[in-house]
């Protein structure tokens, strides 16, 4: 939610009207499932001292027929840009980080989700600012992230490393070139090595791993592929490439997963634990995961404040126990519920 939208607050009061943002997947089901275990553990006086929460848009195992374990299920330039602009920031155990972009896919952290198996995560953006949204301005670790399949991150830190995610200026000559000689503009001249040697020179891989074969499989070397694109930055024409590659067949499915862990001190001074997950998988193409969990809550909550059963006034984000409680509880109709321990 933007300053601007914050400073219609008083506007949107005196006309009798609710603003309500960040309502999807995340933003959305993550504010309201965090603040409800956030709530219920506050309110028996316990003290959160951690707050870890990644949500993952991904293609599910059923689907999974690539070796780079990803297609796109969502804005593909967003995934192209991920993580660009500022650092990602987040603190942990009293310590504030700021992770730069260059580094951003080399901070990974494994995890587990029931039924849904092993991921990666990476901090994501300004975590901070979360801290007093969630009221808990004193907790030594919050950090907020992305989920992707074991092995994404590492593969993807090689598209950074190479350049090609860069959307900061323009190849002008960028309309009929191939694939490899996009490649080749970001590569070191050599008189006598091939491009191939080249890509293996400056990122230390060799044809026996599996980054080698992913660079194979979206074709980077194609000699005969080309690019239609005028005067394209880097990341437009990354995004290109990809999207032939990575695009859902009618019937793939997505799967959304999203995990919250809460390490928290309760009135006696024992330390406990609960992880929190939630998965859900798409129909096809079509009806995806990602189409539902991001459309659904933002359903439900216009019928709740048609019918008159979400009163509040002003500029909100689901936060709020009258918008959160009656949602998560609708949700659940649809398949989209949480698991804790």
């Amino acid at each position: 939610m933007s300053d601007e939208m914050r400073d219609l607050n008083k506007d949107v009061i005196d006309n009798n009207l609710i603003f309500l943002n960040e309502m999807g997947l995340d933003p959305g089901i993550d504010h309201m499932s965090a603040k409800k275990i956030i709530d219920n553990l506050l309110d028996d006086n316990n003290k959160i001292t951690s707050f870890k929460s990644y949500t993952g848009g991904l293609i599910a195992p059923v689907s999974d027929n690539n070796s780079w374990n990803y297609k796109f299920t969502w804005n593909p330039r967003n995934v192209v840009l991920a993580g660009q602009g500022t650092p990602a920031k987040y603190i942990e155990n009293q310590k504030y980080k700021y992770l730069p972009y260059n580094r951003l896919f080399e901070n990974t952290e494994r995890i587990k989700i029931k039924d849904y198996g092993d991921f990666e995560v990476y901090p994501n953006r300004d975590s901070l600012k979360y801290r007093e949204l969630y009221g808990l301005k004193d907790i030594g670790t919050m950090i907020r992230g992305t989920i992707r399949k074991v092995g994404f991150p590492k593969s993807w830190n090689l598209l950074v490393r190479l350049g090609l995610t860069d959307d900061s200026f323009k190849i002008s000559n960028s309309n009929g070139m191939t694939y490899r000689d996009f490649l080749n503009c970001f590569l070191p001249y050599h008189k006598s090595l091939s491009v191939e040697n080249k890509t293996k020179n400056l990122l230390g891989i060799n044809e026996e791993g599996s980054d080698w074969i992913k660079l194979q499989e979206i074709e980077l070397f194609s000699n005969t592929k080309k690019i239609p694109l005028d005067n394209a930055t880097p990341a437009q024409i990354l995004e290109y490439i990809l999207k032939e590659h990575w695009k859902l067949e009618h019937n793939d499915k997505d799967m959304i997963v999203m995990y919250h862990e809460f390490k928290y001190t309760n009135s006696s001074g024992t330390n406990n634990k609960i992880i929190s997950t939630m998965g859900c998988i798409g129909e096809d193409s079509i009806y995806t995961a990602m189409a539902k969990t991001v459309g659904l809550p933002i359903a439900i909550a216009c019928l709740l404040i048609l019918n008159k059963k979400i009163n509040l006034l002003g500029v909100k984000t689901p936060i709020d126990k009258e918008i959160y409680k009656p949602i998560l509880q609708e949700l659940e109709n649809f398949g989209i519920s949480f698991n804790e321990k």
